[in-house]
């Protein structure tokens, strides 16, 4: 593979900046009008987002406990512990910011402090 030059890396970055700005821009051009978007797209606006979370969380317990080592007497303490963090904050303050935020520093210290 030959190295890639000033040149391309810029043009690579700017074609990137572009289509991430019009992606962006894309629902204001459509539906800037003052216009209300069709009851479909309110609806996915709703639930992408929470379904995009359950596939992740499912893909990531998934993953991770599927070389599961028994004899590990702590195995999966920090996961689970967790992921309740997540689900428990989530239920009771419907705060999606302060339940990831919440589950990652319970599982970091977990990880780094006792397993």
């Amino acid at each position: 593979m030959t190295p890639a030059t000033d040149a391309y890396l810029w043009s690579l970055v700017a074609v990137t900046g572009a289509v991430t700005l019009l992606l962006r821009a894309f629902p204001f051009l459509i539906f800037g009008s003052g216009r209300r978007p069709p009851r479909l797209v309110d609806y996915l606006g709703r639930v992408i987002s929470p379904a995009a979370i359950a596939m992740l969380t499912v893909y990531c317990f998934c993953s991770y406990f599927r070389d599961v080592r028994l004899q590990d007497h702590l195995y999966g303490i920090a996961e689970l512990s967790a992921g309740l963090v997540v689900v428990g904050l989530q239920w009771w303050r419907r705060n999606p910011l302060l339940s990831i935020l919440a589950g990652t520093v319970v599982y970091m210290v977990m990880v780094q402090n006792f397993l």
